[in-house]
C-alpha cells in the first residue's frame, strides 16, 4: 500500500513539473524567453511562485529542463522520420548523401515550427544559464548523430563540421528571424548541403 502511495506522490509530482513546463513554453512563446518570470509562470498554472521552487530550484532549472525537453523532443523527430522518409523514397535509404540532406531538412524544419524553442536550444538567448551536464547530453546525442551522417559521406575533418554546423545553423536563424512561417530559407535546404559535400569532399577529400 505504502509503494504505492509513493508511486502516486511521484506521478502527481511528475505530472505537475510537466505542467509547469507547458505553461514554462507558453509564456516564453509569448514574452521571449528572457521574460519569463516565476509570477507570471505561477499565476500560468494556478501556484504561487513560491510554490514553484518545490518543483524546480530556480528559474534555470526550468530552463535547463526545457532545453532536455527540446533536444529530446528533436531525437524523437528524427528517429521517427528519418526511417520513414528513407521508406518513402526507397533508393535513399542507404545513399549517404541524401540521408544527411534528410537529416538537415528535418532539424531545419522542427527549427522552423518553433522559433522560441529554437533561439534556447542554439542561439543562448538568456543571459547566465548554462545547460546541466544532464540536460546537454541530449543536445551531445543530437551533435554525434549528425557528425555521423557528416562522416558517413565521406567528410571527417573538424573544420569541415564547424561549417556544416554553422552553414545549417544560419539557414535556421534566417529562416526565423526573416520569412517566420515560410519557406524562403527551408527551401535551400538540399543545395546547402550539396554545396558543402562538393567543396570538402571533391576539392579536399574531407581532410583538415
Amino acid at each position: 500500500m505504502s509503494g504505492t502511495v509513493a508511486d502516486l506522490r511521484t506521478l502527481r509530482r511528475e505530472l505537475t513539473r510537466r505542467r509547469i513546463l507547458d505553461a514554462a513554453w507558453e509564456l516564453a512563446r509569448e514574452q521571449g524567453l528572457p521574460g519569463l518570470t516565476m509570477r507570471d509562470l505561477g499565476a500560468g498554472v494556478g501556484m504561487r511562485a513560491q510554490s514553484l521552487y518545490s518543483y524546480f530550484p530556480s528559474k534555470h532549472a526550468i530552463h535547463d529542463a526545457m532545453f532536455a525537453q527540446g533536444n529530446r523532443a528533436l531525437l524523437d523527430r528524427y528517429a521517427e522520420k528519418d526511417a520513414a522518409d528513407a521508406g518513402d523514397r526507397g533508393r535513399d535509404r542507404d545513399n549517404p548523401d541524401a540521408r544527411l540532406c534528410r537529416l538537415n531538412r528535418i532539424w531545419l524544419e522542427f527549427c522552423a515550427e518553433d522559433p522560441v524553442r529554437h533561439q534556447l536550444l542554439i542561439q543562448r538567448p538568456i543571459p547566465g544559464f548554462e545547460p546541466s551536464a544532464e540536460s546537454y547530453r541530449a543536445a551531445a546525442e543530437v551533435l554525434e548523430l549528425t557528425r555521423a551522417a557528416v562522416h558517413a559521406c565521406g567528410v571527417t575533418s573538424p573544420r569541415a563540421f564547424d561549417m556544416f554546423t554553422g552553414l545549417t545553423a544560419g539557414l535556421a536563424a534566417q529562416q526565423n528571424a526573416n520569412d517566420p512561417g515560410g519557406t524562403r530559407w527551408l527551401r535551400l535546404a538540399d543545395e546547402a548541403v550539396e554545396m558543402f559535400l562538393q567543396h570538402y569532399r571533391h576539392r579536399h577529400g574531407g581532410s583538415p
